[in-house]
C-alpha cells in the first residue's frame, strides 16, 4: 500500500471520527436542550440584564458557564430539573454570538450557541399610538384568508372548519396584509389584532387568548417572519401595529404548564379555582383577603391556568417576552388583556419595565370597570391610585363607560334627568378623575360585547352618532372589524355570532365587502361616511389634543365644542326623531367671533348668528369660520 494511499486513509478516518463526534455533540445538545427563552436578544439594551431560561431532560444537573467575557450574575435551579435560569450582563457588549458550555464533572457535556442581535436605530425611542390614531380592532381568523395551504398544520390539533360558528375558518396574517390598502382607505392609523400567537386548545381556539407558546405564532395564521412583514406592511402605510398581549393566564395546552418550572408558576388552590371577577377588591379598604385572593389568583376560567406574577421568574419571563417581541417585530404598541385581574404589585413592575426600555410606548390595558374613579385607578399617575401610594404605570385604559353610555341611549328620544344624552355628558364631567384623558380608548363596541348594529337595527342614522362622538371627543377611538359596512351579530347567540367572517375574505364568497365595486349599496353607505369621518380626523390637531367645552344636553341636543389657539370645531347631535332648531347665543364663550361653520360632512354652510336647525337622529361637525 503507498503512503499516499495509507495517507488518505488516515485522514478518512480522522474525519470520520470528527464527524462522529460533532453528530454524537449535536444529538447531545439536541437530547438536553429542548427550548431556548428568549431565542435571542439585543444588545444596546436600557437594562442589560438578561435571564435566559433552558429547557431540557434533567439539564440542572450540569453546571453552566459562557464565552466573551460575559458575566454570569445568577444562575437559578428549580425544583424541576428540567429548567435552568441563567442571568447575564450584556452591558457594552457587542452585538455577538455567545457559546453557553454545560458541564459535568468538569467535563463539557455539550453547548449551546445564543446570539445578541443589532437592534434597530432609535429602536428605544420609537413613537406609539396616541390619540392622533383610529385604532382598528380585527379578529385575524374572521378577517380574510390570505393563504389556504396553513388551514391545518400538524402540528396543532384543530383543524379548519368554517361551516363551525365557534371553530377556526382559516383568517391568517397574509390575508391581513392584503386588505392593508383597504384600512387605509378607511381611515385607520393603528391596528389591534387579537393574539397571533399559538393556541393549542382542542377547540374554540381561533380567539388565540389561551396561548401554548408565546414565542411563536400560529402556524394557522402564519410564521413569526410573517408577522414581521406584517409590521413593515404597516410601517410603509404610516400605520402602527399594536399587539394584543395577556399577562394574567396562558393556555391549558401551554408546553410549560405540562411541565411548570415551579409549583407556584400558577396559581395553585391547589389546581383550579375560579375568579370572583370582582376586581373591586383589589382597591377596596373595606374587603377581606380572601376575596382579594380569589380575585387576583382565581383562573379566568378552566382552560386558562392564571400565572403568578408574584414569582420573579414568571414576571421576568413575562417582561423578556414582551419586550423581545416589541423589538423582533417592531410594535408600536400593547393592548393588554384582562388587566386588572394581574397581581398588582406584579403588572406594575411589568409595565414599568417596559416603559422604561421603551419611554414612548404605549399601553392600552383592558379595565372592564363601570365607574370613571375605579377605572382611573389603573391609569399611569392616577390621582385616585396616589391615595393608596399605588402606581399601575399603565399609560392608557378603555373607557368602558363611555361604551356603557352607547348601550341604549340613541333609542332615548325623550329626554329625562337621566335618559338620553345626558348619559354621555354625565360620562365627560368625571374627567377629572383621569390623570391623562387624552389617552383613553374611545370605544362603542369590541370582541367581547354586543354589535353595535345588531344593537341598533343597523340604523344608519344612530350608527353616525356614535362614530361621530368616538371620532371627535377626547381619547383614542377605536373601531371593530366590520361595523364599517354594517356587520351586526347577536351576542346572545354566543360569542361566535359577534365574530363572523368579513364578507370577501375566502374565495368563493358571493359579497366581497372590501371594494366598492364588491360592496352593496347599503355597505357602501356606512363605509363612505366612516372614511369620510376618520380621513378628516387625520389631520386634525384640534380633534386629537385640543380642549374640550360642553354644554348640558337640552331636549336631547348635545353641543360640545373642541378648540385650540388655531381651530374650533363645534359638534352638534340631535337625539330626537324630530327636527331641532336652538339658539347660538347660549354657546358665545366658544363661538367668539366666528360667524359661520362648515359642515365636514356636507359641506353646507352655517350661519351661527341666530339659530341652527338640524334634522332628527342627525349630526353636525361645523368647522367655525
Amino acid at each position: 500500500m503507498s503512503t499516499q494511499k495509507i495517507q488518505f486513509n488516515i485522514n478518512t478516518f480522522l474525519f470520520n471520527k470528527i464527524m462522529a463526534i460533532v453528530l454524537l455533540i449535536s444529538v447531545s445538545v439536541n437530547a438536553q436542550i429542548q427550548k431556548t427563552e428568549p431565542p435571542f436578544w439585543y444588545a444596546g439594551m436600557q437594562n442589560p440584564e438578561l435571564q435566559i431560561m433552558f429547557y431540557g431532560k434533567n439539564i440542572a444537573q450540569n453546571e453552566v458557564s459562557v464565552s466573551n467575557n460575559i458575566v454570569i450574575k445568577d444562575i437559578k435551579k428549580t425544583e424541576n430539573p428540567n429548567y435552568v435560569f441563567v442571568t447575564i450582563d450584556t452591558k457594552n457588549s457587542p452585538a455577538s454570538e455567545l457559546v453557553f458550555s454545560f458541564s459535568k464533572n468538569k467535563k463539557v457535556a455539550f453547548t449551546k450557541k445564543y446570539a445578541l442581535k443589532q437592534r434597530r436605530p432609535n429602536s428605544a425611542q420609537r413613537k406609539s399610538f396616541d390619540s392622533s390614531d383610529m385604532m382598528y380592532l380585527l379578529m385575524p381568523d374572521r378577517f380574510a384568508n390570505g393563504n389556504p395551504n396553513n388551514d391545518n398544520d400538524k402540528s396543532v390539533t384543530e383543524k379548519a372548519n368554517r361551516s363551525l360558528p365557534g371553530g377556526r375558518h382559516g383568517g391568517d396574517i397574509k390575508g391581513m396584509i392584503q386588505h392593508l390598502d383597504y384600512l387605509q382607505e378607511l381611515g385607520v392609523t393603528a391596528l389591534w389584532s387579537t393574539p397571533l400567537c399559538e393556541d393549542n386548545d382542542k377547540a374554540y381556539s381561533y380567539h388565540t387568548y389561551g396561548q401554548s407558546d408565546v414565542y411563536k405564532i400560529d402556524p394557522r395564521y402564519g410564521t413569526n417572519e410573517e408577522y414581521v412583514r406584517l409590521s413593515a406592511a404597516l410601517k410603509k402605510r404610516n400605520m402602527k401595529l399594536v399587539k394584543d398581549y395577556v399577562t394574567n393566564h396562558w393556555g391549558a395546552e401551554h408546553w410549560m404548564y405540562k411541565d411548570l418550572p415551579t409549583y407556584d408558576w400558577v396559581h395553585q388552590f391547589p389546581g383550579f379555582s375560579q375568579s370572583n371577577y370582582r376586581m373591586t377588591t383589589q382597591f377596596d379598604t373595606n374587603t377581606s383577603a380572601i376575596d382579594a385572593k380569589n380575585c387576583m389568583d382565581g383562573w379566568f376560567v378552566p382552560s386558562m391556568p392564571d400565572l403568578n406574577q408574584s414569582n420573579p421568574l414568571v414576571l421576568n419571563y413575562l417582561t423578556q417576552n414582551a419586550i423581545w417581541w416589541i423589538e423582533y417585530a417592531d410594535l408600536d404598541g400593547f393592548r393588554v388583556d384582562t388587566y386588572s385581574y394581574n397581581d398588582k404589585v406584579g403588572i406594575a413592575k411589568w409595565t414599568k419595565a417596559i416603559t422604561d426600555e421603551y419611554p414612548n410606548f404605549n399601553i392600552v390595558g383592558e379595565v372592564w370597570m363601570h365607574d370613571q374613579a375605579q377605572m382611573s385607578y389603573w391609569q399611569k399617575d392616577s390621582p385616585i391610585s396616589a391615595i393608596q401610594s399605588y402606581n399601575s404605570y399603565l399609560p392608557s385604559v378603555m373607557d368602558f363607560t363611555l361604551h356603557d353610555a352607547f348601550g341604549n341611549v340613541f333609542n332615548e328620544d325623550k329626554a329625562s334627568w337621566s335618559d338620553g344624552m345626558i348619559k354621555v355628558y354625565d360620562n365627560f364631567t368625571n374627567d377629572f378623575l383621569y390623570a391623562n384623558t387624552n389617552n383613553l380608548l374611545t370605544f362603542v363596541e369590541n370582541h367581547d360585547t354586543g354589535r353595535f348594529n345588531h344593537i341598533y337595527k343597523n340604523d344608519f342614522k344612530k350608527y353616525q352618532m356614535a362614530m361621530t362622538l368616538i371620532a371627535t371627543v377626547r381619547g383614542i377611538p377605536q373601531t371593530y372589524y366590520g361595523s364599517e359596512i354594517g356587520m351586526a351579530g347577536d351576542k346572545g347567540k354566543g360569542d361566535a355570532d359577534i365574530r363572523q367572517d368579513f364578507p370577501g375574505g375566502w374565495a368563493g364568497d358571493t359579497n366581497n365587502a372590501f371594494t366598492k365595486a364588491g360592496r352593496t349599496e347599503e355597505q357602501n353607505k356606512f363605509f363612505d361616511f366612516t372614511s369620510k369621518l376618520f380621513q378628516w380626523r387625520k389631520g386634525k390637531s384640534v380633534i386629537h389634543f385640543g380642549k374640550m367645552t360642553h354644554y348640558i344636553p337640552e331636549n336631547n341636543v348635545y353641543v360640545y365644542f373642541r378648540y385650540n389657539e388655531k381651530e374650533t370645531v363645534m359638534v352638534v347631535i340631535n337625539n330626537t326623531a324630530e327636527a331641532k332648531t336652538f339658539k347660538t347665543n347660549r354657546f358665545q364663550e366658544n363661538i367668539k367671533n366666528f360667524k359661520s361653520g362648515k359642515d365636514v360632512l356636507t359641506g353646507k354652510a352655517f350661519d351661527l348668528k341666530d339659530e341652527i336647525s338640524l334634522d332628527g337622529k342627525s349630526v353636525l361637525i361645523l368647522e367655525l369660520n
